[in-house]
C-alpha cells in the first residue's frame, strides 16, 4: 500500500473489510461533509481537495477490479499516465498493466501498439464441424458439392470501409487500439488482464463517419457471398481424418483467411465391421454347408459386387462356430496405392428348427453318419447316475441372480467371447 495520505480506506473511515454497502454509505457521509458548497468560502479549497479525494476513493473501491488492483498494489496502479478513459482521472489501463504485468506500452500482447489500429493475427480462425460418411462412401470416395455463405472482403472499398478518398476517424473510446483492457478478479486478491474488442469501432481502431461510409458494406469492410465449393473424400479414408479447402472460410481485411476444415465421422454399418484397412463380416452358413462344404455368395461387398468362396471338404473336415476365414485384398482401399486389406469371415452356423427329422429312419441314418459320443468311454464311470429333466432356452443371465456375486450373469460367457475374439485375430 502507498503511504497514508493514498490510503483509501482511511479517506472514507471505513475497515479494509467494509461491504460494498458500507463503502457506499461512507461515500455519501463525506461528501456531504466536505461538499465545497456546504462550507465557508475560506475553508472551500480544502473541502474541494478532501470532496476529490473521497470521490477517487468511491471510484477504485466500488469496483470490484480496480479495487482488487489497489489492494494487490495500492495508488501505484493508477498514478502514472494521463492519456484518459480507463481508470481514475483519466488513467489510462493499458499504463497499469504495464507496470502491474510487465506489458509495455502496447495493451495485450500483438494488440498493437500505444495511438495506432490493432495488430490482426496474421491468420483468420478455421472453421471446423464434423462430416458423417457412410462406410460403402468411404470404399468407393465421394465428391460432393455445397454452398457456403461467408464473409469476403468489400470490393467496393477494397476492405477500407469508407468512400474514395475519405479519411477514418481514430476512435477516441479505445483511442485507437480496437480494443480495452480491463482487470478481472480471479480469486481473493488476485488480478488477470483481460482484452474487450472496442464495441465502437469494431476492433478496428478507428472509423469512417456514416457520411463518409462505403455505401456496400456500411462501414463493415466485408460482405456475405454464397460460393459452391467441392468435397472430395478419397477412397480408403479414416475415421477421424480431416479433409480441408484451403483459405475457404471468413476473410477478414489484414488476415490471411482460414480454412474450413471437415472432420471424417464413419457412420456404423449394419454388415461390416472395420478396423485400419480390414473389415470383418459374418458369414451364415447351414449344418449341412458346414459339414460337406459348398461355392456360393457369402456377402454383397460396399460396392455391390457378390464375394463368392468355394469350401471343398477333405474327409472328416469341417467348418466349426467362430471359425474366422481370410480374403485377401477384399478389405478397404489403401491411401495413396492400388492396395486393399483384407477381408474377414466369420463362421456362423445356422441349425435346422425343432422337428426336422420326421422319422425314426432318418434320425437313425444320421447317426450312423455322424461321429460317435465317445464321452462315455473315458476315464471311470460314476457309481451313482441320476436321470433328470431340463428346461430349453433359458436365458443366461439367470445365473446366479441376486446373489450379489461378481461372476453371475453372462460374465462368464462373456469372457470366453473375449478370449475367442483375440484368438480369432491372431489367426
Amino acid at each position: 500500500m502507498s503511504s497514508s495520505s493514498d490510503d483509501l480506506y482511511a479517506t472514507l473511515s471505513i475497515p479494509s473489510s467494509a461491504s460494498k454497502s458500507e463503502i457506499k454509505k461512507a461515500y455519501h457521509k463525506a461528501a456531504l461533509q466536505h461538499h465545497p458548497d456546504k462550507v465557508p468560502s475560506d475553508q472551500r479549497e480544502a473541502a474541494e481537495q478532501r470532496f476529490k479525494a473521497a470521490s477517487q476513493a468511491y471510484e477504485i473501491l466500488s469496483d470490484d477490479d480496480k479495487r482488487a488492483a489497489y489492494d494487490q498494489y495500492g495508488m501505484a496502479a493508477f498514478e502514472k499516465g494521463g492519456g484518459g478513459g480507463g481508470g481514475p482521472g483519466g488513467v489510462d489501463m493499458d499504463d497499469i498493466l504495464s507496470q502491474m504485468f510487465g506489458m509495455g506500452g502496447g495493451g495485450m500482447g500483438g494488440m498493437g501498439g500505444r495511438g495506432g489500429p490493432p495488430r490482426r493475427p496474421r491468420r483468420g480462425e478455421d472453421e471446423e464441424q464434423a462430416y458423417e460418411v457412410t462406410l460403402e462412401e468411404l470404399y468407393k470416395g465421394k465428391t460432393t458439392r455445397f454452398s457456403s455463405t461467408k464473409s469476403v472482403i468489400c470490393s467496393t472499398c477494397t476492405g477500407t470501409g469508407g468512400k474514395k478518398d475519405a479519411k477514418p476517424k481514430s476512435c477516441d473510446t479505445c483511442k485507437g487500439k480496437g480494443v480495452f483492457t480491463k482487470l478481472m478478479q480471479v480469486g481473493p486478491g488476485l488480478v488477470s488482464p483481460t482484452t474487450v474488442a472496442c464495441s465502437t469501432c469494431n476492433g478496428n481502431g478507428q472509423f469512417f463517419k456514416e457520411k463518409d461510409r462505403c455505401k456496400k458494406c456500411k462501414g463493415t469492410r466485408t460482405v456475405q457471398q454464397k460460393k459452391m465449393l467441392e468435397l472430395y473424400i478419397p477412397p480408403g479414408t479414416r475415421e477421424g481424418e480431416r479433409i480441408v479447402l484451403k483459405g475457404e472460410a471468413d476473410q477478414h481485411p489484414d488476415q490471411e483467411p482460414g480454412d474450413i476444415v471437415f472432420h471424417v465421422r464413419e457412420t456404423a454399418h449394419k454388415v461390416f465391421k472395420r478396423a485400419g484397412a480390414d473389415l470383418a463380416a459374418e458369414m451364415e452358413i447351414t449344418l449341412a454347408e458346414a459339414l460337406t462344404g459348398f461355392s456360393r455368395v457369402v456377402v454383397t461387398h460396399l460396392d455391390g459386387r457378390g464375394i463368392s468362396i468355394t469350401v471343398n471338404q477333405p474327409a472328416g473336415k469341417i467348418l466349426k462356430p467362430e471359425e474366422v476365414l481370410r480374403v485377401k485384398g477384399e478389405g478397404m482401399p489403401i491411401k495413396k496405392s492400388s492396395e486393399k486389406g483384407d477381408l474377414y469371415l466369420m463362421v456362423k452356423i445356422k441349425f435346422p428348427e425343432d422337428g426336422y427329422i420326421k422319422d425314426e429312419a432318418t434320425l437313425a441314418k444320421l447317426k450312423e453318419l455322424l461321429p460317435k459320443n465317445n464321452a462315455a468311454r473315458s476315464g471311470k464311470a460314476p457309481e451313482e447316475v441320476d436321470d433328470v429333466d431340463f428346461e430349453a432356452d433359458v436365458d443366461l443371465d439367470e445365473f446366479g441372480a441376486g446373489s450379489d456375486d461378481p461372476r453371475a450373469g453372462a460374465e462368464w460367457e462373456d469372457e470366453d467371447e473375449g478370449q475367442g475374439a483375440a484368438q480369432c485375430a491372431q489367426q
